[in-house]
């Protein structure tokens, strides 16, 4: 998955910040400055701060502006396609540079997290685990949110909360075992009735998730599409291929296939579009299957003559119906 997504940038325009703060009372500049530092901007001469010029961020920094002139100060917001004494790629340098230290620190508590569940994996353990790992998730979706440029030290990053997920994901099916399977039916109940929340402009596996559960879940399922930043899910939805999520990417699984196996749904013609999925989402032609480019194809014409959500799910949805149908006439 991915999974957080990043505003795209024009690269050589720019939003310059330019205050000047009164001497008291002191705690304004600090005020100002983690205001600043929680958007992303990045100090570029002394009292200068630039962000990438959209209108987003138009709007944080005349909220940051409105904070300055409120406390005594002065400011101004200018747009610039050129910072005088400075380059396009040493500008985004400072971005990278700021970012890659955020996800540097989120790593090294990542790893702190891994040597102790190395140590500790009970119930007791695995539950503080479980809350400082969506501790981390947050704050890695703050940094991933202010990570104009994709700095290199979230792949890293991805990678250890995926494996710590992983790992108290293989904890709890142990004592799941141990405690015996339950009925397959009952396990299928707590998704039932339920409200399943998204993020915007769906794509191929949240197209085929929504088919999966219309279909062999819950015929009723109500879908809801939002922004994937800050979302707080509310009583009885439940939220999948996106940031914290119930359902989404688990190691190097598609948000379909993690949901296929918690249902407990081993169909084989799920399981050949289960790995048709997979080689579209995650592009690493893992199942080498002839039906990609085809199905990539259809997929990609669902989605430009469709800008709704649900319109796409309905259509894309009678894609994986004749999929499904086509393998199962093929086994039998």
């Amino acid at each position: 998955m991915s999974d957080a997504t990043i505003e795209t940038v024009t690269a050589d325009r720019w939003l310059l910040l330019i205050h000047q703060l009164p001497a008291k009372p002191a705690y304004l500049r600090v005020k100002i400055w983690r205001r600043l530092q929680a958007l992303g901007a990045v100090a570029v001469k002394n009292a200068v701060y630039a962000l990438p010029a959209n209108e987003q961020t138009q709007e944080d920094f005349e909220w940051v502006l409105k904070e300055i002139t409120e406390g005594g100060g002065e400011a101004m917001i200018c747009e610039a396609q050129l910072v005088d004494g400075v380059s396009d790629q040493e500008v985004r340098a400072l971005f990278t540079a700021a970012r890659d230290e955020d996800y540097e620190a989120i790593a090294q508590e990542a790893k702190t997290l891994a040597e102790a569940l190395d140590q500790d994996l009970n119930a007791r353990g695995q539950v503080e685990a479980r809350t400082q790992l969506t501790r981390l998730k947050t704050k890695m979706a703050q940094v991933v949110a202010i990570d104009f440029f994709g700095a290199n030290g979230r792949e890293t990053v991805d990678g250890l909360l995926i494996g710590l997920e992983t790992k108290l994901t293989e904890g709890t099916m142990a004592e799941t075992s141990q405690g015996g399977a339950a009925d397959h039916t009952a396990g299928l109940a707590h998704l039932k009735d339920r409200t399943w929340v998204t993020r915007q402009g769906v794509h191929v596996d949240r197209i085929a998730c929504a088919w999966l559960i219309r279909r062999f879940i819950d015929p009723g399922a109500r879908f809801r599409f939002v922004s994937a930043k800050d979302y707080t899910p509310s009583p009885g939805e439940l939220r999948f291929d996106m940031f914290e999520a119930e359902f989404t990417h688990q190691g190097d699984r598609c948000s379909f296939e993690v949901l296929l196996g918690h249902a407990g749904l081993t169909n084989p013609a799920l399981q050949a579009i289960a790995e048709i999925v997979h080689d579209i989402d995650l592009k690493d032609s893992k199942f080498g299957r002839d039906e990609v480019d085809g199905i990539k194809a259809l997929i990609a014409g669902v989605v430009m003559a469709h800008r709704k959500d649900e319109e796409r799910l309905t259509r894309g949805g009678a894609i994986f119906n004749d999929l499904y149908e086509y393998f199962s006439k093929k086994r039998s």
